[in-house]
């Protein structure tokens, strides 16, 4: 159905992107098996809205080295580079984290430290984690909630955790099938750009960020003025008066 402009009919017609990010490290891993049944539902939520995506899997194990380096050397490499442009082009993120100790892992967390805060900002994001026993069933929300509201994305309202216990329980089920139908809603509604083009210069932002609307790096500065002259050493030049 056109939407009343070419413009929004491509956009509508565009096939969304969906990444899912898991820092499961077992084999197999319940927070990458939690991780793929939100994703396959939200993409069937997607699809009964006439629009299609593609699905994107980030497994934080295999990139557990390049994210020590860059929290150390504020460089990553390369693989952890196309980690964060993959992020940093989705339309929705589904993020599954394990909890150990009443806590996120240490991994899930520190790649989020290795990002910069511009990569969310109105993303439309769903929550989810699992862990040994129910006792951890508030961290999604004690801990990984506020986290997202500092990055400034957009979580869905239902989060989604899983204990050994729920994963025959068909109340699990219904509450993936909640929390991807919110996702999908906001991916299909296009309101996280919407938000992002109207208000992004009134967010804080990291120069040179990974973001797709970042709008300056240091190709953007100008080196040659008095002021940069002088800040790397130099004498600035000076302004050659009227002849006398």
């Amino acid at each position: 159905m056109s939407t009343g402009t070419p413009a929004a009919d491509a956009s509508a017609a565009r096939p969304l992107s969906l990444v899912v990010v898991d820092a499961g490290v077992g084999d197999p891993s319940s927070s990458r098996l939690l991780a793929g049944r939100i994703a396959h539902r939200a993409v069937a939520a997607l699809r009964e809205q006439g629009r299609t995506a593609t699905t994107r899997s980030i497994g934080l194990g295999p990139l557990a080295v390049d994210i020590a380096r860059a929290i150390v050397s504020g460089h990553p490499g390369e693989d952890l580079q196309a980690a964060i442009g993959e992020l940093a082009a989705a339309d929705g993120v589904i993020t599954s984290t394990p909890v150990y100790t009443a806590g996120v892992s240490g991994l899930f967390k520190s790649f989020f430290d290795v990002l910069d805060g511009d990569l969310f900002v109105a993303k439309p994001v769903l929550l989810a984690a699992t862990a040994g026993s129910a006792r951890h069933a508030l961290v999604v929300e004690d801990q990984v909630r506020p986290m997202f509201a500092y990055l400034r994305a957009l979580s869905v309202p239902t989060s989604v955790f899983a204990a050994p216990e729920d994963w025959g329980a068909s109340a699990l089920g219904d509450r993936i099938g909640r929390a991807a139908v919110e996702l999908a809603a906001l991916m299909a509604s296009g309101v996280g750009d919407t938000i992002a083009d109207r208000a992004w210069s009134g967010y804080q932002h990291r120069f040179g960020g990974n973001a797709t609307r970042a709008e300056r790096t240091a190709a953007d500065v100008d080196f040659d003025t008095p002021l940069m002259r002088l800040a790397a050493g130099g004498a600035p030049l000076r302004k050659e008066g009227p002849a006398g």
